[in-house]
């Protein structure tokens, strides 16, 4: 018979950041991406982001900046929206947004021709600079947001990490190459559930921090 091992609930999160410290053995993560990167491995229990985890100078840093100065936070999915957790985002002054469904989001792409994604980064460029994108679905949205930056556009960080195979990884490459701070997962891997985590991370490291 198979042993299960009996854990109780409040030790199973512990645990399991404890199996991934020992599974990656010697494996060194800079202590600023640390937390990040295996929050990640723990919502995907894929070791292979210990390696395609890119973050650009100082991203953590300038996260927290944008975090503690109440950044909205954008998703390109109601998915990543409903992961993301409100309450520890509130006590900073940020709000969490999705115009997915949107019906002038909608009726905008129809009659563009676009995806809704793209066309939601247009509405989400309209609340200012002071953003945090979370996208974890549409590269379109990754390729509108660089289109959007040439042309001056600033916000303060963007999460890059759409999970598929069309457009998917140069989507991605076109946010590495701005000067716009970005934690992008290289490579086809992603999803809404890896854009909320990697939300939901620096969130809870801040939020300890405070509590210190």
């Amino acid at each position: 018979m198979i042993k299960i091992d009996n854990v109780a609930p409040a030790d199973i999160e512990r645990e399991s950041f404890a199996t991934i410290t020992r599974e990656l053995g010697d494996k060194v993560l800079p202590p600023e991406q640390e937390p990040i990167t295996k929050r990640v491995i723990h919502t995907t229990a894929d070791f292979e982001y210990a390696d395609n985890m890119y973050y650009s100078q100082d991203a953590v840093e300038k996260a927290k900046e944008a975090i503690r100065g109440g950044a909205t936070i954008v998703t390109d999915t109601q998915m990543a929206y409903s992961g993301i957790n409100k309450r520890s985002a509130a006590k900073f002054g940020c709000e969490v947004k999705c115009f997915m469904s949107d019906e002038d989001v909608a009726k905008r792409a129809k009659e563009a021709g676009v995806t809704r994604a793209r066309m939601s980064m247009d509405k989400a460029s309209e609340l200012g600079d002071n953003v945090i994108f979370a996208i974890g679905n549409a590269p379109t949205a990754l390729i509108r947001l660089r289109e959007l930056i040439d042309e001056g556009y600033r916000p303060k960080l963007i999460i890059g990490v759409p999970v598929g195979f069309v457009n998917v990884v140069p989507s991605k490459e076109l946010i590495i190459e701005t000067d716009i701070p970005c934690i992008v997962a290289r490579g086809r891997k992603g999803g809404s559930n890896v854009a909320a985590c990697i939300v939901n991370a620096l969130l809870y490291v801040m939020d300890e921090k405070r509590g210190d």
